[in-house]
């Protein structure tokens, strides 16, 4: 090798040894956050289509906080967990509830959300609660790949259960009086019923408290050390109540109204 070459290669390198301390955000890998953006105010996309929601803004945070460029990778919920397995994504924050089931193929964070399983109506469909609709002739929605989806799998016995790819499809299933009820989480629950005051009914009282976390590839602890290094600062920091005044602060009126904790 000549001097002129081995001079050229050293000078490469400073190169890109300053560059990367100068804008360490560029030469760091991105962190690859998958969501479903179906779930709004939580993942979604703005008026311009760009991701945005409480989890997008939390993603971006976490990046902040490890030095890590985000980049949010869009796809349907059920198939979230496969994708971090197989490495297609880093992470997953996604409103996704840590359950056993779960935590058997991928590791969590600590909780950062709870939460918990309540009913969505018909407004006439005379029930206080989940025993009084597992009845034949009755029917439950569910969204496909959910912890509602889970639960009636596991409990539900006499009623039929309906199982959709969308909490759009379900919400219509009770409107128009196809379905008695759907099973989902609070806050979707009364913003659906928010919707479609004429037509449905809300039962907020959780029969299944949850709690939703980050999603991370099993064996990944100093990922895991990190993040939940974030979630404790940033809730310090007032982070999370910043989030619940930016996208749910009607929710978070009418929660209080109503007698429940927000969980944000």
């Amino acid at each position: 090798m000549s001097k002129g070459i081995h001079w050229l290669r050293l000078l490469a390198a400073l190169f890109i040894l300053s560059w990367s301390c100068a804008y360490p955000a560029l030469a760091a890998k991105p962190l690859i956050v998958g969501m479903e953006l179906a779930y709004p105010p939580f993942e979604m996309t703005d008026t311009s289509g760009k991701p945005d929601g409480v989890s997008v803004q939390l993603a971006k945070e976490l990046g902040k906080a490890i030095g890590r460029p985000v980049e949010i990778r869009n796809m349907a919920f059920d198939g979230l967990i496969p994708a971090l397995k197989t490495g297609k994504i880093d992470i997953i924050i996604s409103s996704m509830t840590a359950t056993a089931e779960r935590a058997h193929s991928i590791d969590f964070s600590d909780p950062y959300l709870t939460t918990g399983l309540c009913l969505l109506l018909g407004k006439s469909v005379p029930a206080a609660g989940i025993a009084d609709l597992d009845k034949p002739g009755r029917t439950i929605a569910v969204k496909k790949g959910t912890t509602g989806h889970s639960y009636a799998a596991a409990h539900i016995k006499q009623a039929s259960v309906l199982v959709l790819d969308k909490e759009a499809a379900a919400v219509l299933e009770v409107v128009q009086g196809k379905a008695d009820a759907f099973i989902y989480d609070q806050m979707s629950t009364f913003q659906n019923y928010m919707r479609n005051k004429e037509t449905t009914r809300a039962i907020l009282a959780p029969f299944q408290t949850e709690s939703w976390a980050v999603g991370i590839r099993k064996g990944n602890d100093e990922l895991k050390g990190k993040i939940n290094r974030f979630l404790a600062d940033f809730r310090r920091s007032g982070g999370f109540e910043k989030l619940g005044d930016r996208y749910l602060k009607e929710e978070k009126e009418a929660f209080r109204r109503l007698g429940y904790p927000f969980f944000l």
